[in-house]
């Protein structure tokens, strides 16, 4: 995982894990039968480091602590999202997490239809926000750059929001877990509605 974390998934062959390791690329094949064996073996360190609370918390901190420790994770191993979800078979520690994730749900009353949603869902949330992050900053690289190439005649909503957006950054309030957590509050919201109906 070494290599990825600093290099990514490119850096990740048979050879420079044989080099790392102080061996030669053939005497890894004792141990795995090819680069695919690899990959789901770091998937499974990966996944293995998503810890959960206890049960007990109830259902919305379950699910709240999962996203984030989650988002922790693939922000600290940035190409783990791709690979995690390339996979063909789920890790023995993404099953446990999944199956903990289920079970509080149903605990809290779910039905079978919403606790599969809110796990396909909450995943999507993390996934898709942790890629967004981990591609690094676009151009412009500010809000107020934003701001200059957009005409507020043309767009005067988004022009507010990266004047917004410039005063929050100037104030030293960056993007970062206050976004993600407004959307995954918003989301367990609507949950918390969509269990009392």
């Amino acid at each position: 995982m070494t290599l990825a974390d600093g290099g990514g998934l490119e850096a990740v062959t048979l050879r420079a894990v044989a080099e790392r390791l102080g061996v030669e690329a053939m005497s890894l094949y004792k141990h795995v039968a090819n680069k695919d064996d690899i990959l789901d073996g770091m998937v499974e360190t990966v996944m293995g480091e998503v810890t959960l609370p206890d049960r007990r918390l109830g259902w919305r901190e379950l699910v709240r602590a999962r996203a984030l420790v989650m988002r922790s994770v693939l922000l600290r191993h940035r190409w783990a999202v791709g690979l995690v979800e390339s996979r063909t078979t789920p890790t023995a520690a993404r099953l446990r997490t999944n199956d903990a994730v289920v079970g509080a749900l149903r605990d809290a009353g779910f039905s079978l239809e919403l606790s599969y949603g809110t796990l396909l869902a909450v995943d999507s949330y993390t996934y898709g926000f942790t890629l967004q992050e981990s591609a690094g900053p676009r151009e412009p690289t500010s809000p107020r750059e934003g701001a200059a190439t957009l005409s507020r005649a043309d767009y005067p909503h988004l022009v507010e929001m990266m004047d917004f957006l410039t005063a929050r950054a100037t104030a030293d309030h960056g993007p970062g877990t206050t976004d993600f957590e407004l959307g995954l509050g918003l989301f367990l919201d609507g949950l918390e509605r969509a269990l009392s109906r």
